[in-house]
C-alpha cells in the first residue's frame, strides 16, 4: 500500500489472455500459470491452473458462474487438497445479473449437537487440531447443491466432471504442494490412511511428478450420482463419521489423538443457508460481504466506515481502522442471535469510532466501542489485556468467476489449518477439516464464539462484491484465517484511496493490524512504511506472506480483467474465455 502522491511500488506482472489447451487424458497438461488475465466472454482466477481451466472450461461450454464456481471449487479439493475440499466448508457471494441482486450462501461447518462451550477448553491447540474433536459438519456439499439448484444450470454429476477428470488423470506437483506436504508430514505420517495417499514410500511426492487420487474421483463419481444425501446421512457420511469417532492411527504412533463427537444424526441435520448480505456504501461504490456466522463482511464493512469518516486515508489510517473494527469483531460477532450488525455498519458508529484516530497509533489490545445507536463525542478507548493471536498460514483459498451474462461470484472454500485435522476418511481420498478449532476454547464468559450444540465457529472469511451504479465493478477475496479481513481491505484501500491498478494492489506488499500490540507486515511494507509508522508508535514484525487473493475488475464494454497472486503461494492462475469480443 502507498500514500498519495507517492511512486506505485509493485511487482511486475505479466498481462494477457489465455488459450485453453485440450488436456490428454493420460497426462498431466503443461500450461504456464499467469498472474492476468483481460478479454471477454468470462473470466476465472484462482490459486491454481487446473482449477481455473476446469471452472473456465464450464464457461467455454456455457455453464454460468455458479456452474464454473462449483467446478472450480471440486477441482480444487484435488490440487489444493490441504486448503479445499469436501468436507470442508465456505461462503459464496453472488452477483445475479437477470436481477440485480447479491446473495450469499453460508456454507460453513458447523459443531455435533453433542458439543457444549466447555468441550475445547484445557485442550492444547495442537492437539485439537490433529484430532477428531475438530471436525465439523462439512457444508460444502450442501453449498453446492444449494448454488446449483437456486442459481445454476448444471447437475452437481455435471459440475463435478472436471474435478473427476483432474483426479483420474493427475496433477503435476509444484513446489507448493510438496512444501505443504512436507510440513505436514509428522502428522500425516500417524494415520494410515493419510500416509498411504500423500507420503507414498514414505515422503512427500516430488516436484514434477504426477499426483493421482483414483479414490477421491470415485468418490465424486458416487456422489455425483447419489446426490448429496449420500453424505448428509447416508453411507458416505457413515464413514465420515466412523472416522472421526474411531481415527485411523497408525501403530506405534504417539500422538494423542482425541475422539470426534460428530454423529450421523447432526450430518442429517446439516443445512446450508441463504443469508442476507452485508453491505456498505464506500466513495459511491456498494461493497457487499458476508454476514455471521462470518465475521468478513462485518470487519470490513466497518473500517471501510471508519475510514471513510477521516479526513485523508494512509498507511497508519488504514491500520488504525483495521484496529478498531478488529476490537468490534471480537465483541460482537460470532453465530449468534442479536449481533448488532446494522449499528456495527452504521454511518453513526463508524463516526465515533474514527474520532479515536489520531496521529499517534492507539495502544493495543483497544477496547471495543458501544455500538447503541446513541452517538456524539469520542468515547475513550482503554487498553485492554494482551490476548496471543495464533500464526496465520495460508490455508483455505478463493476463487472468482464472471460469465458471458454479467453473473458474478466470490467464492472462500476451506478445511480450515492447511491439512484440515490431517486425517483422510479411509478408502475416499478427503481430508477432514478441523474448523471447530476456529472457536474459542474458554473459558471466556459472554465471549460470541465460544462452542455450542450446532453452532457455527467464527469465520473471517470475506468472498466480497462490489456495484457502482448498480453494476458489478469488483470482486474479490483472499485465504490466510483472520488475515483474510486486512488483505481484502488492503485490496480494496489500495484500489481506490492509492490509486493502484488492481494487479498492483494484489501484488503490493502486505500489512496485517487485528487489534495487536504489534503489526504484522511483509518485508516490502516494513522497507517502505517502516520509518514512518515506527515513529507514530506502531510496531512491525515480520511476516513473509499475508494471504493470496484474487479478483475481477469489469472494465466496461463487456471487458473484465481477472487477476491472482504473482508470487505468494507459487503464484495463481487468471485466465478469460476470449481475449477478443
Amino acid at each position: 500500500m502507498i500514500s498519495r502522491g507517492s511512486t506505485v511500488l509493485a511487482a511486475a506482472i505479466l498481462a494477457g489472455s489465455s488459450v485453453l489447451l485440450v488436456r490428454p487424458a493420460t497426462a498431466a497438461p503443461q500450461q504456464e500459470k499467469q498472474p492476468v488475465a483481460e478479454g471477454y466472454g468470462g473470466a476465472v482466477a484462482t490459486v491454481d491452473l487446473d482449477a481455473s481451466r476446469a471452472a473456465l472450461g464450464v464457461l467455454r461450454r456455457g455453464g454460468n458462474a455458479i456452474d464454473a464456481a462449483v467446478a472450480g471449487a471440486a477441482t480444487l479439493g484435488v490440487t489444493e487438497p490441504y486448503s479445499a475440499g469436501l468436507a470442508g466448508g465456505g461462503y459464496i457471494v453472488y452477483y445475479d445479473a437477470r436481477h440485480g441482486r447479491v446473495h450469499t450462501i453460508d456454507g460453513r461447518e458447523t459443531a455435533p449437537r453433542a458439543m457444549r462451550s466447555s468441550s475445547l477448553e484445557g485442550v492444547p491447540f495442537d492437539d485439537a487440531v490433529t484430532s477428531g474433536l475438530s471436525a465439523g459438519v462439512p457444508g460444502s456439499v450442501a453449498q453446492w447443491e444449494l448454488a446449483l439448484r437456486r442459481f445454476g444450470t448444471l447437475s452437481l454429476g455435471q459440475a463435478l466432471r472436471p474435478a473427476i477428470e483432474v483426479a483420474s488423470r493427475g496433477f503435476t506437483v509444484d513446489q507448493t504442494f510438496h512444501d505443504q506436504t512436507a510440513s505436514n508430514a509428522a502428522r500425516f505420517k500417524d494415520f494410515t490412511s493419510t500416509a498411504r495417499l500423500y507420503l507414498p514410500g514414505g515422503a512427500p511426492p516430488a516436484v514434477g511428478s504426477t499426483f493421482r487420487n483414483p479414490e477421491l474421483a470415485e468418490t465424486y463419481r458416487q456422489l455425483g450420482r447419489r446426490g448429496g444425501s449420500w453424505l448428509y446421512g447416508g453411507r458416505l457420511g457413515a464413514e465420515i463419521v466412523a472416522t472421526v469417532k474411531r481415527p485411523p492411527v497408525t501403530p506405534g504412533s504417539t500422538r494423542t489423538v482425541r475422539p470426534g463427537l460428530m454423529e450421523l444424526s447432526d450430518l442429517a441435520a446439516y443445512r446450508a443457508v441463504e443469508r442476507r448480505p452485508t453491505k456498505v456504501t464506500y466513495k459511491g461504490m456498494d461493497v457487499y460481504g458476508m454476514a455471521p456466522s462470518s465475521s468478513g463482511g462485518s470487519t470490513v464493512g466497518e473500517a471501510l466506515n471508519i475510514l471513510q469518516a477521516l479526513p485523508g486515508v494512509g498507511a497508519h489510517e488504514y491500520l488504525e481502522a483495521s484496529k478498531l473494527a478488529f476490537a468490534d469483531r471480537g465483541k460482537y460477532v460470532g453465530d449468534i442471535p442479536g449481533v448488532p450488525l446494522g449499528q456495527l455498519l452504521s454511518e453513526g458508529f463508524a463516526k465515533e469510532r474514527a474520532c479515536l484516530i489520531g496521529e499517534r497509533a492507539i495502544p493495543a489490545p483497544a477496547a471495543p466501542g458501544d455500538p447503541d445507536g446513541s452517538y456524539g463525542a469520542c468515547r475513550a478507548v482503554p487498553q485492554e489485556s494482551a490476548k496471543p493471536i495464533p500464526a496465520e498460514g495460508p490455508e483455505t483459498t478463493h476463487l472468482v468467476v464472471a460469465d458471458r451474462w454479467g453473473n458474478v461470484v466470490a467464492y472462500n472454500i476451506t478445511i480450515e489449518s492447511t491439512g484440515g485435522n490431517g486425517i483422510v476418511v479411509p478408502g475416499r481420498g478427503f481430508l477432514l477439516n478441523n474448523e471447530l478449532t476456529d472457536f474459542t476454547f474458554g473459558p471466556a464468559p459472554g465471549d460470541p464464539n465460544l462452542p455450542g450444540p450446532g453452532k457455527r465457529p467464527r469465520s473471517s472469511m470475506a468472498p466480497t462484491i462490489v456495484l457502482r451504479n448498480g453494476e458489478p465493478l469488483l470482486a474479490v477475496g483472499s485465504p490466510g484465517g483472520s488475515t483474510i479481513i486486512t488483505t481484502v481491505l488492503q485490496i480494496l484501500v489500495n484500489r481506490w484511496d492509492f490509486g493502484m491498478t488492481l494487479p498492483q494492489a494484489l501484488a503490493a506488499p502486505r500489512a496485517t493490524q487485528r487489534n495487536t500490540a504489534q503489526t504484522q507486515a511483509e518485508q516490502g511494507f516494513i522497507d517502505r512504511y517502516g520509518p514512518e509508522l515506527t515513529a507514530r508508535g506502531h510496531s512491525l514484525v515480520l511476516n513473509p506472506e499475508i494471504g493470496a487473493a484474487t479478483g475481477l475488475e469489469f472494465l466496461g464494454g463487456g471487458r473484465v480483467q481477472a487477476v491472482a497472486e504473482p508470487v505468494r503461494r507459487g503464484g495463481g492462475s487468471a485466465l478469460v474465455v476470449s481475449g477478443r469480443r
